[in-house]
């Protein structure tokens, strides 16, 4: 029972960043909920568990290429904690020293709130694989996670990446933010005898610029 509380808060602060996030654009002058009407049925889509579709966007709804995949198994939500919400809290350290004011004032809370997801991550990471009945179960699903995560954050040295900092809107290179990333992920799967999979980046076909999650 107390899992499917922490479960449902979890849930519940992710809608909590979409709004926040929506609220930005609209004061920007975005149409945000015509982008979310136009879209609707096409944001339930998903393809299947085992697919491969590498760093493509495959819908017209600009998600975030890993909501593509489905979160199938108690496995999957854990490694997506652990791997995901943790890439996204590697982008949000840039936007917590930006220079847009509204920005960086949102993104306290919610830098927090990914925070816990990743302690939740963490706890069941080291139960899993730590135990030798899951333990293979853990390696398998965090191997298809990390290489899914490691292609969220865009190709180094991009001209993008170059104008966000001209501004101040970011602080590092892409590149840059992947690699702390992927080290950070190296120490913690030691600690509880994972392996880190090879990821084989193949740039061009990389998005030019990060994508960061809510």
């Amino acid at each position: 029972m107390d899992e499917k509380h922490v479960v449902a808060q979890i849930v519940k602060d992710e809608i909590r960043h979409a709004t926040v996030m929506y609220g930005l654009l609209a004061d920007l002058g975005v149409d945000v909920g015509g982008h979310v009407s136009a879209h609707d049925e096409i944001f339930t889509m998903r393809v299947a568990a085992d697919a491969d579709i590498g760093t493509e966007r495959i819908t017209s709804d600009k998600r975030v290429n890993i909501f593509y995949y489905p979160i199938d198994t108690w496995a999957d939500f854990i490694f997506f904690n652990f791997c995901m919400d943790r890439g996204a809290g590697h982008q949000l350290e840039d936007v917590r020293h930006c220079s847009y004011g509204p920005w960086v004032r949102a993104i306290e809370g919610i830098f927090k709130e990914e925070k816990f997801h990743i302690r939740h991550g963490e706890y069941w990471v080291k139960r899993l694989a730590e135990d030798p009945k899951t333990h293979d179960e853990a390696q398998t699903t965090f191997g298809k996670w990390y290489i899914r995560t490691m292609n969220i954050f865009g190709r180094p040295g991009s001209a993008k990446n170059a104008l966000y900092r001209r501004y101040r809107l970011k602080l590092r290179d892409n590149d840059e933010v992947r690699r702390t990333f992927a080290a950070e992920v190296k120490d913690k799967a030691g600690e509880v005898g994972l392996t880190v999979p090879e990821w084989a980046p193949v740039w061009d076909r990389l998005p030019e610029e990060a994508q960061i999650p809510g």
